[in-house]
């Protein structure tokens, strides 16, 4: 199928619908270039601005990197980054309240109970390690900043653990969106002992094969995590 000519008064949203079409129809994947702007304009009879339009919008999307070059060099690539750009859109809503910390906090539990029950028992001694090694840079966090970089490093990888990478895309970008209600949460609790206990449990119930035990370590740590904010 080739491109076809653009009719529609808002002519990036077709240009885009295009590319779309184009992924589905044709396969292209990651790695692929799409024509340059020029050429992209030519087949698709519209203005090179309506293409530059469609392809900031895609890139926003994490769907695109544009970069300049000519000839075989000219287009934009397709990549896939989708917690940034779920992270951003995430974080406006939250900002805006449109989403509520609560509403957070559920689907944290949800994806992070589903995650949990699925790694109890099929975690690599490599992926335990790599637990095993969040928690001791916990353990030696000078600073809540430092902090909960490695608690997001800690259930980012529990969440990498479930094999579902749309599930650990949506866990990446949660963490990028709360990551400054997440710094005043250990600032607020003055010590990170009880949640460095929690960690710990999530971690032995994972080693053990406990799924019930690791999701009811998550459902605790959260609510400590999240007080007046959490999961009802």
């Amino acid at each position: 199928m080739g491109w076809e000519p653009v009719r529609r008064t808002r002519a990036f949203e077709d240009v885009i619908a295009q590319i779309e079409r184009r992924i589905a129809d044709d396969g292209l994947t990651v790695g692929d270039r799409l024509p340059g702007e020029r050429q992209l304009a030519e087949q698709l009879q519209v203005s090179r601005a309506s293409v530059r339009e469609a392809m900031r919008v895609l890139e926003t999307l994490g769907v695109i990197s544009s970069q300049a070059g000519r000839g075989p060099d000219a287009g934009a690539v397709l990549t896939s980054r989708p917690a940034g750009a779920l992270a951003d859109l995430l974080r406006l809503h939250v900002g805006l309240s449109s989403l509520s910390m609560r509403e957070v906090a559920e689907t944290r539990m949800m994806i992070e109970q589903w995650a949990v029950r699925h790694a109890a028992g099929r975690a690599s001694p490599e992926q335990l390690e790599r637990l095993r090694e969040a928690i001791g840079r916990m353990e030696r966090a000078a600073t809540p900043e430092e902090f909960v970089l490695h608690d997001a490093e800690f259930h980012l990888t529990v969440a990498g653990l479930s094999g579902n990478r749309l599930l650990a895309a949506t866990m990446q970008a949660l963490r990028v969106t709360v990551r400054t209600y997440a710094v005043q949460a250990v600032h607020r609790l003055g010590t990170t002992d009880l949640l460095m206990d929690d960690h710990r449990k999530i971690y032995e119930a994972i080693a053990a094969g406990d799924p019930e035990a690791a999701a009811t370590a998550i459902a605790g740590h959260l609510a400590r995590a999240y007080p007046g904010d959490g999961p009802s």
